[in-house]
């Protein structure tokens, strides 16, 4: 199998990953291999990439956003056979037993392992997953446009629920990169009121097209006080904007793995009962219910396609604000 490796971080520019030939791999128990069709490239990629966040294991195959059909099946697997399609997203395991699994929240179990930081992901001709935590997929969405929606997506939908907006509210989105792109096709089915604010002025007239109401710059406070909000971008001075256009009782969620800091904030912005929640990960069945979502709404997927050798393309215009949507690897 051919693989865009990571042995040591770098600068995006610096090109990271180098292309590998490696054994096919062989399912363990409750394992699948899956021939990889496509990968889409996530901002925490390039952030394991480049070093902001800490490596778990050298070298490794990024990529957590992973098309493909199954080519192998191991002992004391149900439900999956070979030509079957499935996608792999960012939960890769978690133990199934302590407390917070118990509770539905294998999203915060301490023994969870993440596809592309704790085991090899999709950049790569092949990949391995464990069998219960890989995904079906609607069948009205093709493998390039599938593979955006299992992160992205994903994690846009869990941080719509972690910020509690309800159908019809007020809602802000602060960065509006491929995530938020997906999020809020959710927000304007549910219709919520959708107000982005960005830096990019292309990505300004890209929310309006979307059906934001309104959209400006990150300095600029929306017209209206706003029922929640959600922030992208890894800044920590977004959140701190963010805060300040909610209303009373409203909740800021932080859709993100890495921040470079939260910086000071008067107690003046947080008080009347404003919230702070940061989102991690998500859970199996959070992406159940966005899956299924997707088809019904139907959710479009934007990207541009890049091959497999070209990773270290596809991360330093990500790295540069370049993409528009998401970037996905074409691994066949």
């Amino acid at each position: 199998m051919r693989a865009m490796q990571l042995a040591r971080p770098g600068r995006a520019e610096t090109h990271p990953l180098r292309s590998v030939e490696l054994d096919d791999p062989l399912p363990g128990p409750g394992e699948i291999v899956l021939r990889v069709a496509a990968c889409a490239v996530c901002r925490t990629d390039l952030q394991i990439c480049e070093g902001d966040l800490e490596a778990r294991t050298l070298p490794i195959v990024p990529g957590h956003q992973i098309v493909g059909r199954v080519a192998a099946v191991g002992p004391v697997v149900d439900g999956w056979s070979v030509g079957d399609r499935a996608g792999v997203a960012w939960l890769g395991g978690a133990d199934g037993s302590c407390s917070r699994c118990r509770q539905g929240r294998e999203n915060l179990c301490a023994a969870a392992r993440f596809t592309g930081w704790d085991r090899d992901g999709g950049y790569a001709t092949h990949a391995v997953a464990r069998a219960d935590f890989a995904l079906r997929l609607p069948d009205g969405f093709a493998d390039l446009d599938a593979a955006p929606l299992l992160c992205g997506g994903v994690i846009g939908y869990r941080s719509l629920e972690v910020s509690g907006i309800a159908p019809g509210g007020k809602l802000g989105l602060y960065g509006f990169g491929a995530s938020a792109t997906l999020a809020i096709q959710v927000a304007r089915h549910w219709g919520c009121r959708v107000f982005v604010c960005t830096r990019s002025a292309h990505e300004q007239r890209h929310a309006r097209a979307l059906g934001a109401e309104w959209a400006g710059d990150y300095a600029e406070r929306p017209p209206e006080p706003l029922d929640a909000a959600i922030t992208f971008a890894p800044v920590g001075s977004v959140v701190v904007a963010a805060l300040r256009a909610l209303d009373r009782g409203g909740t800021v969620a932080i859709n993100a793995i890495h921040l470079d800091r939260v910086p000071e904030l008067a107690y003046a912005d947080l008080w009347w009962e404003r919230s702070l929640r940061s989102v991690a990960n998500f859970t199996r069945a959070d992406a159940h219910a966005f899956l299924e979502l997707a088809a019904r709404i139907p959710i479009r997927t934007e990207y541009e396609v890049h091959p497999l050798g070209d990773a270290n393309l596809a991360l330093e215009r990500l790295s540069r604000g370049q993409v528009r949507g998401a970037a996905v690897l074409s691994c066949t």
